[in-house]
């Protein structure tokens, strides 16, 4: 039978060539909005600043402050919107629907000048290899898949649901659950409290600075790619600076594996998603990537995590 995305815990997820120009779109869309509140919002550690986060029907900038009056920009994947609402009760919608980059960027912009919101990003992407068109002039596609955008979103939504689990657990320096817009992925990360040495950098289209201070201290991070990245939707987990030993995790489940080309282990989507508890799964995956990453990195685990409550 097929599943029903909007009441169905975990739904099936297209492979990535049935919605290729339609991901890689809303790749471009949410960059447009997450360079919006790059621009306008404090700078926070880790890039912590730039991301977006799950919301009850798709992704939100949260509040953006802004000297002509804070704002925020969402992505409605239910109702297929993009809404840009101000604090003084203003508000602008579009919908949803096959258009390009740059109508998308164009809209976008028109919305936020009448609302006398006055912006300025940078206009190309970033975090994408060459070439590289600015969204003022990208007309490459007009794809937009809206189911496939809305079984996205709520793959988000599940994993939100677990990462938070997770997050719980740790008492020292941990990232929210949030979404990056550079490589389109939900993640969450955990700190030793100890610095690590600089980061290589080599990221397309981005600072190396921004990577050095990204890495700054030793961390595990985990994320799900719902498309990108490994080539089909799936969970990873690293850890920079790798210890020796790591890539031996034990406990990990079935289908999980490290990835030696990318230096990560993987858990692909599927696997989570036709499991009888995915929840277990995708919580074990975490925990056992996590104690790898602490015990071989000599992590002080006493002083840092909750006990099993």
């Amino acid at each position: 039978m097929k599943q029903n995305p909007l009441t169905h815990p975990w739904p099936e997820l297209p492979l990535p060539n049935e919605w290729s120009e339609s991901f890689e779109n809303l790749h471009l869309w949410s960059q447009i909005v997450g360079k919006i509140r790059l621009e306008y919002t404090p700078w926070i550690n880790h890039s912590w600043h730039t991301t977006l986060y799950v919301s009850a029907n798709g992704l939100t900038t949260s509040l953006i402050p802004h000297t002509q009056g804070s704002f925020e920009i969402a992505f409605d994947f239910i109702n297929h919107q993009l809404r840009v609402n101000t604090v003084d009760g203003s508000h602008r919608q579009f919908r949803l629907e096959p258009m390009t980059v740059a109508d998308f960027y164009h809209k976008l912009m028109q919305a936020l000048d009448e609302l006398g919101i006055n912006v300025n990003i940078f206009k190309k992407p970033v975090e994408l290899p060459n070439p590289i068109t600015a969204f003022p002039e990208n007309d490459h596609s007009e794809a937009y898949d809206g189911d496939a955008a809305h079984r996205f979103w709520r793959s988000l939504v599940d994993a939100h649901r677990v990462f938070t689990r997770f997050r719980a657990g740790f008492l020292g320096k941990s990232s929210p659950v949030h979404f990056f817009w550079g490589a389109f992925d939900l993640a969450v990360t955990r700190f030793s409290g100890r610095t690590a040495p600089p980061h290589p950098g080599g990221i397309p289209n981005c600072a190396d600075w921004v990577m050095e201070e990204a890495y700054s201290h030793e961390l595990a991070s985990f994320g799900f790619w719902p498309g990108a990245g490994y080539g089909e939707a799936a969970f990873y987990a690293y850890s920079y600076p790798e210890p020796e030993g790591y890539r031996d995790a034990p406990g990990l489940p079935q289908g999980a594996f490290y990835h030696e080309p990318m230096g990560e282990f993987l858990l692909p989507y599927s696997e989570v998603q036709k499991d009888s508890d995915p929840d277990k799964k995708l919580y074990d995956f975490l925990q056992a990537t996590y104690e790898s990453a602490a015990n071989n990195g000599n992590w002080d685990r006493a002083s840092l995590e909750f006990p099993d409550r």
